[in-house]
């Protein structure tokens, strides 16, 4: 859609037309300098939190830190834009208490424990090995924390805040655009909890600790993930981190999340990157992260393929739908033109 920059007027007598600013014809947004300044407030705000006591993971202090965001965001806004607000924290509240509620469904459910399944198929798509015993051997040290260590540390850790942030900025900047985004957000997730209640499966790390579990089916790992984030200077969050895998779903492994929240981010806003090389880019971060997830022994490559595959068909499920819902209206629309037409004549 092409943007007019200025205005013309009717022909005066001379032919020649006055061309006015295009603030003349739209009005000033007199709540721009507030929302930009409690934005740069918030930001400032944020930043001194993660430096001293780091990253928040918890369910509600997440929830309070997008709720002041979105507020901020809202400040000025049509009474209508409100009343869509309170109708999309409903949806976003209901979304997470799903997730949130499928780790107790997982337990009572009792489905048959996947063990040995994801181990199989990983040795099948690497020929006989087990990609997390070979990447410790070739890499993890004990004695030392290697730059790789704390790139797979930090990449590790942006599952907890890469989506919030994606959902609060689309939320706060275009309403239709949230739509879209939820949409598929909630699509994936809810497979996810569902295959979470019927195939709970035992990560790596599990399947290696003869100490806590008696399953044994690879060689013992090194559980390393917080490592290289606390080498960075982050130890109040890892703590946090640490704390929260007491109430976790230990099971809830397949698929990864994390993989498929490292992907879904970076495909919903490729179409609006421009640079082809610079979509390159940021598609390697979804490979960064489950390689990393496979290195620390926290998943399966399998989980984070099929986190990667509910991705692509959540986004194709709804691009159809959304198509065939655009050809509908248009239908309609030419329909009603034809009607209004016949009546004129």
């Amino acid at each position: 859609m092409e943007r007019t920059e200025t205005l013309v007027d009717p022909p005066a007598g001379n032919g020649i037309g006055h061309r006015r600013p295009l603030s003349d014809a739209v009005s000033i947004d007199p709540w721009f300098v507030v929302r930009t300044s409690l934005f740069a407030t918030y930001a400032v705000a944020y930043l001194w939190w993660f430096i001293n006591k780091g990253l928040i993971i918890d369910r509600i202090s997440v929830g309070i830190s997008v709720a002041v965001f979105i507020l901020i965001g809202h400040l000025g806004r049509p009474v209508r834009r409100w009343a869509w607000l309170v109708f999309d924290c409903a949806c976003y509240c209901v979304m997470w208490l799903c997730y949130e509620q499928s780790r107790g469904w997982a337990d009572r459910a009792g489905f048959d424990l996947q063990v040995e399944a994801p181990r199989n198929i990983d040795r099948f798509l690497f020929l006989g090995t087990d990609p997390n015993i070979w990447m410790q051997r070739h890499f993890y040290d004990a004695n030392t924390i290697h730059w790789y260590d704390n790139i797979a540390s930090a990449t590790y850790f942006t599952h907890f805040i890469f989506p919030v942030i994606a959902i609060a900025v689309v939320w706060v900047t275009s309403h239709r655009e949230w739509g879209r985004f939820i949409k598929r957000f909630a699509s994936l997730l809810f497979v996810s909890c569902i295959m979470f209640v019927l195939l709970p499966t035992a990560p790596p790390w599990m399947a290696a600790d003869r100490k806590n579990y008696n399953f044994q089916i690879i060689e013992p790992l090194a559980r390393h993930t917080g490592r290289g984030f606390r080498d960075l200077g982050m130890k109040g969050f890892v703590n946090q981190w640490q704390s929260a895998l007491d109430w976790g779903n230990a099971v809830a492994a397949m698929p990864s999340l994390h993989s498929a929240f490292a992907l879904f981010v970076p495909a919903f806003f490729l179409p609006r990157i421009p640079w082809k090389w610079l979509k390159g880019v940021v598609l390697c971060f979804p490979v960064v992260m489950l390689t990393s997830l496979v290195y620390f022994g926290e998943h399966w490559v399998i989980d984070g393929l099929v986190g990667w595959a509910l991705v692509g068909l959540s986004f194709l499920f709804w691009g159809w739908f959304e198509k065939r819902q655009l050809r509908i209206r248009a239908e309609r629309a030419r329909n009603a033109l034809r009607l209004s037409t016949a009546a004129i004549s």
